[in-house]
């Protein structure tokens, strides 16, 4: 398992991915999830995987060969496609595509195998504006709104919370690495199944240009946040008052069981 996420907020957008992937607690091993792709002034879009590893590889492969979608005679990659949108459709069609091949004929057997697997495609192309896109494996997707200005993958549920709390599209991007890099922190406690390295890239909107950088566990600033991050919840808790109605003296004694001879 994995976990990456997505923040699109009104200065850009943010993309963390971890590099833990794992078949179990005895065969843990490190794969980059996040992928970049860039052509200096033209466009910058990064992609984001989770999920069964060999179905968003060899989707990434079939990418960057060419795919031929059904309303056109010519091979497309992420390097040649006119729109985001185009893009998340070429990604779409190589997963369904992958997921395809794996599942035929469609059996019961073939159905059982785990191939489930989701991407994050995020960034901009000349022209056109920022955004970020969740892609499914079935090769459907949908687009990350300013209601919810971000998209997760993977193990997701630790870090949802401080996401839901705090990011606004309003946050300043600084803001939303910060507030990313603590979902981050708070699932990797939480899930043994996501791990550093992260891998993450910053995107200034319309400057078709991003800034990347590899975190490794004992990075300075990522030991510091989840340190001042636990002892910021600590205090927290501290400060907000008992519940009124708790009462423990007045609470009855708890019933001891009779002897059984």
């Amino acid at each position: 398992m994995t976990y990456c996420v997505g923040m699109l907020v009104d200065e850009g957008l943010a993309m963390i991915a971890d590099t833990r992937t794992n078949a179990g607690v005895d065969n843990i091993s490190s794969y980059r999830k996040l992928h970049i792709y860039q052509s200096s002034g033209e466009r910058i879009l990064a992609v984001a995987t989770a999920g069964n590893l060999s179905v968003t590889q060899t989707a990434l492969a079939m990418t960057a060969a060419g795919v031929r979608l059904p309303d056109s005679t010519t091979p497309e990659t992420l390097q040649t496609a006119p729109t985001l949108f185009r893009a998340a459709q070429i990604l779409g069609h190589a997963m369904a595509s992958v997921r395809a091949s794996i599942n035929t004929p469609p059996t019961p057997t073939a159905d059982g195998l785990n191939v489930n697997a989701s991407m994050l495609l995020g960034g901009q192309i000349a022209g056109g504006k920022m955004g970020l896109y969740l892609i499914y494996g079935q090769g459907n997707f949908i687009e990350c709104g300013p209601d919810t200005p971000y998209l997760q993958i993977g193990e997701l549920k630790y870090g949802k919370p401080i996401l839901d709390r705090a990011l606004n599209t309003s946050t300043p991007l600084s803001e939303a690495v910060k507030l990313g890099l603590i979902s981050f922190d708070s699932t990797i406690r939480s899930n043994i199944a996501v791990g550093p390295p992260l891998d993450l890239i910053v995107m200034p909107r319309d400057r078709l240009s991003g800034m990347a950088r590899r975190i490794e566990a004992e990075d300075p600033y990522f030991r510091d946040l989840g340190r001042q991050w636990s002892e910021a919840m600590a205090a927290a808790h501290r400060a907000i008052p008992d519940p009124t109605w708790l009462d423990l003296d007045a609470a009855p004694a708890p019933r001891t069981m009779a002897a059984v001879g």
